[in-house]
């Protein structure tokens, strides 16, 4: 069974494409139809997405 998606793994992203590999749903198939994978999926980056920018906040300058 594939891994659950966390927050500590945005240490392993360096590129926006490393999202899309590191994100993945073990209960896939188990969803009731694809467009509440896709919804669970886009929280999962959403998710790692705001850890980024917690732990390397944008320069405000």
């Amino acid at each position: 069974m594939v891994r659950r998606t966390y927050e500590a793994d945005a240490e392993y992203i360096e590129m926006a494409k490393d999202l899309d590999d590191l994100v993945k749903d073990k209960r896939r198939g188990w969803r009731a139809n694809p467009a509440k994978a896709r919804r669970r999926q886009r929280r999962y980056k959403k998710r790692l997405t705001h850890e980024l920018l917690r732990r390397n906040p944008l320069d405000q300058n």
